[in-house]
């Protein structure tokens, strides 16, 4: 297949006609509306609606069964020329339609929006269990003195302990001495 250079020649061109015709074919269908959830949040806003006789318009929120505006929960378009917004809260999970009616009773859009249900809270992280003290535990607590031990074994353990760490000792001593030469046998 062969393409032909004047078709290859007019592709920039007609490109470069067909992007800001695209990018502004967004602004040409008009403001609207936004709907966002967060939690059991629903907000909406718009850019559509001007201030008349002190209001910009109000916004209904409508469930499932409703259709007419006056149905749903109702509240009051806030904000500035630029922006206006309201929102609800406390709504529980289902599917919900969001209707801007601007003060000049102009629709500045309508969206249907849904809210889900929040994610089961996770268990609280907790400390690790400290085990309860035993019958046979010292009253004095842990003697920190005698090696952490909670139990207090007498002359005999510890000279026995003792004689067992000094015989390691000099086993480790005779053990270097003897690496050190070692032609001996």
């Amino acid at each position: 297949m062969r393409i032909s250079s004047s078709l290859v020649r007019s592709c920039p061109a007609a490109a470069a006609v067909a992007l800001p015709l695209a990018l502004a074919a967004p602004a040409a269908a008009g403001p609207g509306i936004t709907v966002s959830t967060t939690g059991s949040t629903v907000s909406v806003t718009t850019t559509a609606c001007a201030q008349l006789s002190g209001s910009w318009g109000t916004a209904s929120l409508l469930g499932e069964g409703q259709t007419d505006f006056a149905q749903g929960r109702q509240v009051a378009l806030s904000g500035t020329a630029s922006d206006q917004s309201a929102a609800w809260s406390g709504i529980t999970p289902g599917t919900y339609t969001v209707v801007v009616l601007c003060s000049d009773n102009s629709t500045a859009g309508t969206q249907t929006v849904i809210v889900s249900a929040p994610p089961a809270p996770s268990p609280p992280a907790s400390a690790p269990a400290v085990p309860a003290p035993s019958a046979s535990a010292s009253p004095r607590g842990v003697l920190g003195g005698m090696g952490g031990a909670v139990k207090d074994y007498g002359t005999a353990t510890l000279a026995a302990g003792g004689a067992l760490v000094g015989a390691g000792i000099i086993a480790a001593a005779w053990f270097l001495r003897r690496r050190a030469k070692p032609y001996r046998f």
